[in-house]
């Protein structure tokens, strides 16, 4: 089979090709695993982080992607499509997983970070991390849903948001625009704030209802009952600080932050940023739940991601454009 391998960690900016095209035998399986066939595999920031070093490492050479869409190659259900998202394992034993928080448990393993992931024709999966994928959802739509789309849809829950209240959303990629689409069903009197460094995306954004955009540092018209960051730097915490309402909760939705500005942190000013009882969550992987609750409403509400499509031999040009932040929507590599 045909794989696009991490073989060493990289800069993108100075290797603009980390990944390289191999021809490998196809996975063989142990107890309890399945064989997927993949149609469509999801490009995510996270792989940024993975190949930079920004995550606990990954083992290499490794296969990347989570965003996994994928035919049942044998068993009883053959042929049934499924997906496959970042969450590939976790103990089940542990206080986390018995409480329903498998996303922090200790044993916790990744996709295409701990085990080889979906950058390939095919891949294994522990059966019971594979989630069925609605009839009505095609692959390419399916395959961002299961993390921008599963993980946008953890942190909007962690931002505890009423229908009525004010949300601002930073940044507005893969992942935000489909918390934009998912907001504005389940919150329909809720006005939605767009922070963007971009102004395509601002224009997306104002396509797709939300109620303002503009620069990261710049001030919403009204103060804000919860924020969720995707960005991958620090500015934008202390700028949304700033903006935050009393009582209000900001949700950081990403796995890494970059080193480069982490001093503004240094320069939070208490009263102004983080004194009226605001606070600060951050999301950690999502759980099983997350992703197949998230498929369900998003089948059931017509949630549906804008995105672009790669073939498999162009995924380190995906990525690339990912970095210098050409984004509208999702991007989906196409094995077929």
């Amino acid at each position: 089979m045909k794989a696009m391998i991490l073989e060493s960690l990289a800069d993108v900016r100075t290797n603009p090709t980390p990944l390289s095209l191999r021809d490998i035998p196809e996975p063989t399986l142990s107890p309890g695993e399945i064989l997927l066939r993949v149609t469509r595999c999801g490009v995510c920031h996270t792989e940024l982080d993975e190949i930079e070093g920004r995550t606990p490492p990954p083992h290499l050479p490794v296969i990347l992607g989570h965003q996994v869409v994928g035919i049942l190659q044998d068993g009883p259900d053959k042929g049934r499509r499924v997906g496959v998202a970042w969450i590939a394992s976790a103990c089940g034993k542990c206080k986390y997983c018995l409480a329903g928080n498998e996303n922090l448990c200790p044993e916790f393993q990744a996709t295409g970070r701990d085990v080889d992931g979906g950058y390939a024709e095919y891949m294994k999966v522990r059966a019971d991390f594979a989630h069925p994928i609605p009839d009505s959802i095609s692959d390419s739509e399916a395959a961002p849903l299961l993390c921008a789309g599963a993980v946008g849809h953890r942190a909007l829950k962690l931002c505890n948001l009423n229908d009525g209240q004010s949300l601002g959303l930073m940044g507005f990629g893969g992942s935000n625009h489909i918390v934009l689409k998912t907001a504005r069903h389940k919150f329909p009197n809720s006005r939605v704030f767009i922070f963007s460094r971009n102004p395509s995306e601002q224009e997306f954004a104002l396509s797709l209802g939300a109620a303002w955009t503009g620069a990261i540092d710049e001030s919403s018209p009204e103060g804000l009952d919860a924020i969720i960051d995707t960005t991958p730097v620090w500015g934008p915490v202390s700028e949304a600080l700033k903006v935050l309402s009393p009582g209000g909760r900001l949700v950081i939705n990403a796995i890494r932050k970059e080193e480069t500005d982490k001093a503004v942190l240094t320069k939070l000013d208490y009263p102004s940023q983080l004194w009226m009882e605001k606070e600060i969550k951050t999301v950690a992987n999502v759980t099983r739940a997350d992703v197949r609750e998230f498929l369900s409403l998003a089948a059931q509400a017509n949630i549906r991601p804008d995105f672009q499509e790669y073939q498999l031999k162009e995924a380190n040009r995906a990525l690339v454009e990912l970095k210098q932040g050409k984004i509208r929507g999702a991007k989906v590599l196409c094995m077929d």
